[in-house]
């Protein structure tokens, strides 16, 4: 069964303060890392894939990855 949520809702907050990003169907996320936060952790489906250095970055890279698949 597959959840019918817009996953941005719940972080709309993060997403305009830019300290993190989620897409809406939640299979990508960036979350500050511990290294002092400005460097974003890119999680994709549970697993840590890439480390981009600030949320412009980071959203970029999500948003070339989704749309390759």
């Amino acid at each position: 069964m597959t959840r019918c949520t817009n996953y941005q809702t719940f972080y709309k907050k993060a997403i305009e303060e830019k300290t993190g990003y989620i897409t809406k169907d939640g299979t990508w996320a960036a979350v500050p890392t511990t290294e002092g936060g400005k460097k974003l952790a890119i999680i994709h489906n549970g697993e840590w894939v890439h480390t981009a250095r600030n949320f412009d970055f980071a959203k970029s890279y999500i948003l070339k990855e989704k749309r390759k698949k």
